[in-house]
């Protein structure tokens, strides 16, 4: 396996769920109501949605 795929392969998901986590705390944070507000809850909700998906999964 190629040294590059096997660091997607690995980390792919991980920085794209840090990469959503940041755009939702800095949308919560710079935005003041209408779209800014539902692209946080969006960005935010995705990561925690996965998390408990494969939190609740292993159970």
């Amino acid at each position: 396996m190629k040294p590059r795929h096997a660091f997607r392969r690995m980390w792919g998901w991980p920085i794209v769920l840090g990469v959503l986590t940041s755009i939702g705390l800095i949308s919560a944070l710079f935005s003041d109501g209408g779209l800014g507000d539902m692209l946080a809850w969006f960005a935010l909700g995705i990561p925690v949605a996965v998390c408990a998906w494969y939190g609740w999964r292993r159970t």
